[in-house]
């Protein structure tokens, strides 16, 4: 991916890992124009950020989100990189009866707004030079945590669709690429100042570098080991890594 030069619009950009890929992309030249739910989050981004834009937007509304599309690239007709970002993450309970409405909006959100949101604008982008279409998945797609059992699978749901756009954009102008973060020092599952997680700062430090060379796959620190762990003796390593989550 270039790292310059290029309009990128960013879904989740107001706050974690959204607003720090904002921010760098930002100081590299490139106009950045973020979205999400939070008018107060956006405006605070932009502000820090002279130049940058935002554009509210439901990631969970179809109507929504092609209402934002088509004024994007009415607006931005240089659009080439579409960063999908934006996601939550809510403790749900596999062993239980799972609630439906948390059940739904993480579907909604994490997965079928990836979706959407790239299908509003793949026409557009396979129209320009260095396309790129990045969806941020998750470790977590690879190594579940249980606890976050829905929120894990919609991330491994990504991952597959993200294989399958690749090699169906394969002979375009656009390129895909999955960025999985590792325990990133976030709001998602109140882990700010969580030791255990990664500083945010080096997170984004180690991705941009990445989104910089030809790789399709951005992996920073503990994501490398967590990446390879599918396969016939996975148990062992989910079992070892919910333990750990258990006790804390």
């Amino acid at each position: 991916m270039n790292l310059t030069g290029n309009t990128i619009f960013i879904t989740g950009g107001g706050s974690g890992i959204g607003r720090g890929l904002a921010e760098a992309l930002h100081k590299l030249g490139n106009q950045v124009i973020i979205s999400g739910r939070r008018a107060e989050r956006l405006q605070a981004t932009i502000d820090a950020n002279p130049g940058m834009r935002a554009v509210a937007l439901d990631i969970t509304d179809p109507a929504d989100i092609k209402a934002v599309a088509a004024r994007l690239i009415a607006d931005h007709p240089g659009l080439n990189v579409l960063i999908n970002n934006a996601g939550i993450m809510l403790p749900d309970g596999a062993d239980g009866p799972v609630d439906d409405e948390l059940l739904s909006a993480t579907v909604e959100t994490n997965l079928l707004g990836p979706v959407r949101m790239t299908s509003a604008l793949i026409e557009h982008l396979k129209t320009r030079d260095g396309a790129v279409v990045a969806n941020v998945t998750s470790v977590l797609g690879f190594v579940p945590m249980a606890i976050a059992a829905v929120y894990s699978a919609t991330k491994a749901a990504l991952h597959s669709y993200t294989l399958s756009q690749r090699y169906l954009l394969r002979d375009s102008k656009v390129s895909v690429i999955e960025i999985a973060p590792p325990w990133v020092r976030t709001e998602l599952m109140n882990s700010s100042e969580e030791a255990r997680a990664m500083p945010l700062e080096a997170f984004i430090a180690g991705a941009i570098e990445q989104l910089g060379t030809d790789a399709n796959e951005i992996l920073v620190g503990p994501a490398v080991s967590m990446r390879a762990n599918p396969g016939p003796g996975e148990h062992a390593w989910v079992n070892e890594f919910n333990d750990m989550m258990a006790a804390g």
